[in-house]
């Protein structure tokens, strides 16, 4: 059984560039030494481990300084938003262990104080309704190098900006025909600087709102005055925002209302995988998975269905730690962070997933004895469970040779091996049918070696898992492997298909194979080792007694170890 809530895996509290200013903040009392975050997602996509990463930095920000953390969802366009992404954030941040206690917000809570703080600017000078098309809002933005140009529409008074603006408002202007722009500086070189859009129409229903508006903030006018409303003292954004920091500034200097403080970090990017939310859309909907929940998608539901935990994902958030530059984290990490947590309280178990039959000539026929099994070595507080043995058994096809090479220790023609937890067996016969193939094994077994020793002292190299045959519940077993076969599938070269390196072998689905009778117990999301095989969990989805399912989670290999080993380095 997998103790889910046995233990908390770290946060992160370490020094890095965040928690420096804040610490500086708090000892100047630039704000009264509160500390208030918010994760602000929208809500048009399901959650993937970059997500991931921001949630356990600013709910983990809020804990280690005794402070509150938001779940703001920021809704402020209704044609790509659902309720349904609205109820799976929810579920995905909960599972990770984070609580926003009564701080459930919406963007859209605020569209009224929104719309007058920009009537405000209206009165002000510094915002204009501007009635150029949206290729022309392009044209005149300029480049990056080059300066743009004002608007025609840039110097309609205040009274007619006014006007327009409740125009907008009650729906007497169609789509594309006009937007609200804020008026700052067309040469600027910071093209986000560059009269930015603040409202469009969108004769659209919202999931919260219904027909109420028509039209809606933009997330850089929606962004900083949320925060101000909350009270946010350190906004977190990704680096992508870092550009956009003078314009969340500049439209809380004009309002003349609290300004929290935004803070920039690198993104999470992970190999053999994309993060790109129109990419992970495209899988869905093109049919290259299963769902936002297959177990090879970065979402959090799909690595939560492969069999990841969330102390793992929290650990493996404060590993990486929060840098100011972009880079790509090895997938091996991640795994490594999954291995260490379940190796310390998965339950073990033996599960043949490619089944060879073994008949113990010698062993009394009908007779059944039971052997105690450790439900896990590293947890003595485990306990132990039986495991029925009879004279018929399976085992792996991989265990047994008929010609073996001279470091194959496992089972072969007169050759003797151990069965875990039980006894010594030796091979005296192979049986094959008329294609040459091996269908079955036929076997001695020691009577003394009972629980793995002998009264000579001989020991045998090879040690093999096993499963009685008419206690053997049968069941489904899923490996995965890596989405794509490229270790940067969103980094090709131009004219190149992100596509063409999907991995046609990510999924293989085994049946018939062969699960020891305590298995047939598994709950839906509860976790095992698979002894020799990997760490399995039973389907959230489609696991049931009847029909058991498992996934592979993460093999035994430690790959990140030998990473580790051989870069010399730490893996943080």
């Amino acid at each position: 059984m997998d103790k889910q809530n046995a233990g908390n895996a770290p946060i992160g509290s370490g020094k890095d560039f965040i928690r420096t200013i804040i610490d500086a903040d708090n000892a100047s009392g630039a704000y009264g030494g509160r500390v208030h975050t918010r994760f602000p997602p929208e809500p048009n996509g399901y959650l993937h481990i970059g997500h991931a990463k921001s949630i356990c930095l600013n709910f983990g920000l809020a804990e280690q300084y005794n402070g509150k953390c938001n779940l703001r969802f920021d809704d402020t366009n209704p044609g790509k938003e659902d309720v349904e992404y609205v109820d799976s954030i929810k579920e995905d941040v909960h599972w990770l262990g984070f609580e926003w206690e009564d701080r459930e917000f919406y963007a859209s809570d605020y569209f009224e104080p929104l719309y007058d703080w920009a009537v405000q600017l209206i009165k002000q000078g510094q915002a204009y309704v501007d009635s150029l098309s949206p290729d022309e809002i392009r044209e005149y933005r300029g480049t990056p190098t080059t300066p743009g140009t004002n608007s025609p529409y840039r110097d309609r008074s205040v009274e007619e900006n006014l006007a327009l603006f409740e125009q907008m408002r009650a729906g007497e202007r169609q789509e594309g025909e006009c937007v609200l722009r804020a008026k700052i500086d067309m040469a600027h070189p910071n093209i986000n600087m560059r009269d930015p859009t603040m409202y469009r129409i969108r004769k659209l229903a919202h999931h919260r709102t219904g027909d109420r508006w028509c039209i809606y903030p933009t997330y850089d006018w929606a962004h900083g005055q949320s925060d101000s409303i909350e009270g946010i003292t350190h906004s977190i954004c990704t680096l992508e925002f870092e550009n956009h920091r003078p314009l969340y500034e500049w439209f809380l200097e004009q309002l003349g209302v609290y300004r929290p403080k935004q803070i920039e970090f690198a993104r999470l990017n992970l190999s053999y995988t994309v993060m790109s939310k129109r990419k992970l859309l495209e899988l869905v909907t093109e049919q290259h998975v299963e769902g936002w929940d297959d177990p090879r998608m970065p979402t959090i539901c799909g690595l939560r269905r492969r069999g990841y935990t969330p102390e793992a994902i929290r650990q493996f958030a404060a590993g990486i730690g929060v840098a100011k530059v972009n880079s790509t984290v090895d997938i091996a990490y991640l795994e490594y962070c999954l291995r260490e947590d379940l190796n310390q309280r998965a339950e073990r178990r033996m599960a043949v997933l490619y089944p060879l039959k073994v008949v113990i000539e010698n062993y009394p026929e009908g007779e059944i004895e039971w052997f105690e099994a450790d439900n896990n070595p590293e947890d003595p507080e485990a306990g132990t469970r039986p495991v029925p043995f009879s004279r018929e058994l399976y085992i792996e096809w991989e265990d047994f040779m008929e010609d073996p090479p001279k470091k194959f220790f496992r089972l072969a023609p007169g050759r003797e091996i151990r069965l875990k937890h039980a006894y010594y067996i030796t091979c005296t016969e192979v049986i094959k049918d008329a294609n040459g193939t091996v269908t079955e094994l036929r076997v001695t077994y020691d009577p003394e070696s009972r629980g793995g020793g002998t009264p000579d002292g001989r020991k045998v190299k090879g040690t093999s898992h096993w499963v009685s045959a008419s206690h053997a519940v049968d069941g489904e077993v899923r490996l995965f492997d890596h989405l794509f076969t490229t270790e940067r599938p969103g980094d090709q070269p131009e004219g190149a298909d992100w596509r063409d390196y999907l991995n046609a072998e990510s999924r293989t689905v085994l049946t018939g194979c062969k699960l020891e009778p305590a298995l047939a117990e598994a709950q839906p999301e509860e976790r095992f080792q698979f002894l020799r095989q990997g760490y399995f969990v039973a389907d959230k989805k489609d696991h049931s007694a009847a029909h058991p399912v498992f996934n592979r989670a993460v093999g035994l290999r430690d790959t990140w170890a030998k990473i580790q080993k051989n870069q010399g380095g730490s893996g943080s």
